[in-house]
């Protein structure tokens, strides 16, 4: 009988069942409807707040390297089975032992690295623990190529975790941990196939010319020096004709004035190897000897002097400072220069400060002016008035002070 004939008359012969049934199936799919979408809400957040985030290398680091652990536990599933008897419940709780301490070490490590940008003895752990499920579940293995496979899974899985440990370590520190010495990068270069800098093809072969004319005229300098035989200086003095003939050919010596100036530089650096042994460098740890103690200046006078002075120092002119952050150090060093001058109870001139500092003249004077209306200094300049009389035109005779005091250059100024 078809199905749909018996379905009709389980329907015509048990109506009541049949409302159960159709009832039961109803809540069923009900409560199947809501844990989908509950299930489905959790996964949403779930990628929303760990997937999402990351880059897509780190996604797919961690689902290769999911599928090379279950490789690794599949073998261990087989081992603890077959080699030793695990059965039952305790096989299913004990397999994987070594798969969790290595997911356990690989989140410390991670930890570690993101508070000490250093992966740790956890590090060291992953590593060894991935070693030991490797060689355990290719014991079991029934063929070559099966204990090939089964070494392989685990270690892939250890070297996806360190790429994407070294990657994040990058990111947060900006550094990587160690350079390697042999790269494709210094191996082309080591055989001559690669340049370390990013000179064309042309500028290379110019200097591979020019470097040939300079040993071909220095060897030749070394044989006539030497006393050589004739055939000797034939030999020399044609082979440096030869390299010649080909830079004036393929570089453009003849005409190309930064290509003889550099040829020149490497004749001169090459002619002048024997001066090196003479050099008197500097001991770059050695203290710099002290210089001798000047004598203590005899106590001088403070003078008070002003722009208008017939007697004040000539300066030449300098042009204004385009550059505004170059105007806005030699602002700094006037002032520095000024304050240092009132400390010591000297109201210096405009050529004082253009002299000092290198302030154009024009440029000190507005400065002095501005500067000489303050406390401090207007204050030596109305002790000067009181004493003496007179505005401050530079003739203000010298006022004797206590302590001290030098004059812009630190000698001794006449009067």
């Amino acid at each position: 009988m078809p199905l749909i004939d018996q379905i009709t008359a389980f329907v015509s012969e048990r109506p009541l069942a049949t409302a159960v049934l159709c009832v039961a199936a109803l809540i069923v799919l009900t409560l199947g409807y809501f844990v989908v979408r509950a299930v489905s809400r959790v996964a949403t957040r779930l990628f929303q707040r760990y997937v999402a985030p990351r880059p897509v290398e780190d996604v797919l680091t961690i689902v290769a390297a999911s599928i090379a652990t279950g490789v690794s536990a599949q073998g261990m599933w087989r081992f603890s089975g077959d080699v030793l008897g695990f059965d039952g419940p305790l096989r299913l709780l004990l397999f994987a032992f070594i798969e969790v301490a290595v997911i356990t070490s690989a989140v410390r490590a991670r930890r570690n690295m993101r508070e000490n940008f250093s992966a740790g003895i956890d590090g060291v752990a992953v590593w060894a623990l991935t070693c030991l499920t490797a060689v355990l579940s290719s014991m079991d293995a029934r063929s070559v190529a099966e204990a090939v496979f089964r070494l392989a899974a685990p270690l892939v899985a250890a070297w996806l975790w360190e790429r994407g440990m070294a990657i994040e370590r990058h990111r947060i520190s900006g550094r990587s941990r160690i350079h390697w010495r042999l790269t494709p990068e210094r191996m082309l270069v080591r055989i001559g196939l690669a340049e370390v800098s990013d000179r064309t093809a042309s500028e290379v072969d110019a200097h591979r010319r020019l470097t040939r004319v300079a040993l071909a005229a220095k060897k030749a300098r070394a044989l006539r020096e030497a006393g050589a035989s004739d055939r000797k200086m034939r030999a020399a003095l044609a082979k440096l004709d030869r390299e010649m003939d080909r830079a004036v050919e393929h570089t453009g010596l003849a005409v190309d004035e930064a290509r003889q100036e550099a040829l020149l530089s490497q004749i001169g650096a090459l002619y002048n190897t024997s001066a090196l042994i003479d050099l008197s460098p500097p001991v770059p740890w050695a203290s710099e000897p002290a210089s001798p103690a000047l004598p203590a200046p005899a106590p001088r006078a403070t003078v008070l002097v002003d722009d208008d002075d017939d007697d004040a120092e000539t300066v030449d002119a300098a042009p204004q400072a385009a550059d505004p952050a170059q105007r806005a150090a030699l602002m700094r060093a006037a002032r520095e220069y000024w304050d240092k001058q009132i400390e010591r109870r000297f109201v210096p001139r405009a050529s004082d400060i253009a002299h000092e500092t290198g302030m154009p003249l024009a440029t000190a004077r507005e400065c002095r002016a501005l500067w000489k209306l303050e406390p401090r200094a207007h204050a030596l300049i109305e002790a000067a008035q009181s004493e003496h009389g007179g505005v401050d035109t530079g003739t203000f005779p010298a006022i004797e002070v206590p302590e001290p005091v030098l004059t812009v250059n630190g000698s001794s100024s006449g009067h």
